[in-house]
């Protein structure tokens, strides 16, 4: 089984959010269809604009918590060398 961390944005880009899934695809729907009261739904965070492949949930897990933890920047910079344009990877998955 395959596990991901993924960051999300809103239209703006001025909003990022972190999180891990195994199915990515059913995780992006969840947020683009405001399921849960809660940060992605508050701010509108719809768009996926970058993800990693894991092997298993605890190098996932670990992996999220060192995205979050860093900065702004840093989160950037991941996204920028997968995707220079920010566009919406959701398309692209599954």
């Amino acid at each position: 089984m395959s596990y991901y961390v993924y960051i999300l944005a809103n239209k703006a880009s001025s909003v990022l959010y972190t999180g891990v899934t195994n199915d990515l695809t059913r995780r992006v729907d969840e947020h683009n269809q405001h399921f849960v009261d809660g940060f992605t739904k508050r701010y509108n965070v719809d768009r996926l604009v970058y993800y990693e492949i894991l092997e298993d949930a605890e190098n996932a897990i670990a992996r999220e918590k060192q995205i979050k933890a860093g900065s702004r920047k840093k989160k950037m910079g991941l996204i920028d060398g997968m995707n220079p344009t920010w566009r919406d990877l959701y398309g692209e998955i599954g």
